[in-house]
């Protein structure tokens, strides 16, 4: 089998693309998560937190997101549960998905689930965090909350026993 390269032997060939490659290179932006067409400051962009940090500070105004990972093919999800944050305060803009395998669905994929607020009014609130897994809660969905957050019924793969309580995480914010 004989293969062919259109670049082979031509410089012209060779100097386009050299050029391309320039050109790809430079025009994807500098690397730093800025976009191609120009740079944003951080203080456009939200800070981002984990599920472990439960105490958070902000100024009024200041966006923030709360990354936690999931994993819809194990029945693993994540809400946000009352007690909700005080409105004077805090304000959910609500929830965005990123799957771990890119833009290509895969099949039992996990993902990250990122909650995302703005800061409005001096003060403290609290809001909490529902983890569920398939032993945890029951009658849930990825949108849909389970209707109870204590333990959930009997499974019925013959256990005898109920499932323990789904995880809740109350996180302190504070605006300065």
């Amino acid at each position: 089998m004989r293969t062919a390269s259109i670049f082979r032997g031509s410089r012209g060939g060779a100097a386009i693309a050299a050029a391309a490659l320039l050109a790809l290179a430079t025009g994807c932006g500098s690397g730093a998560d800025e976009p191609a067409g120009g740079s944003t400051s951080a203080s456009n962009r939200p800070t981002g937190y984990t599920v472990k940090d439960t105490d958070i500070t902000a100024e009024p105004g200041e966006r923030f997101t709360l990354t936690v990972d999931q994993n819809a093919s194990t029945r693993e999800y994540w809400y946000l549960v009352d007690p909700q944050p005080d409105s004077s305060v805090l304000v959910s803009h609500g929830r965005d998905h990123a799957s771990d395998s890119g833009d290509e669905p895969v099949a039992g994929a996990g993902s990250r689930l990122a909650f995302t607020f703005e800061a409005k009014g001096k003060g403290t609130t609290h809001f909490t965090l529902l983890h569920c897994t398939f032993t945890t809660c029951q009658g849930n969905t990825s949108e849909l909350p389970p209707e109870t957050t204590g333990p959930s019924a009997t499974p019925t793969t013959g256990a005898t026993s109920p499932s323990q309580a789904p995880e809740r995480i109350t996180y302190t914010v504070t605006v300065d």
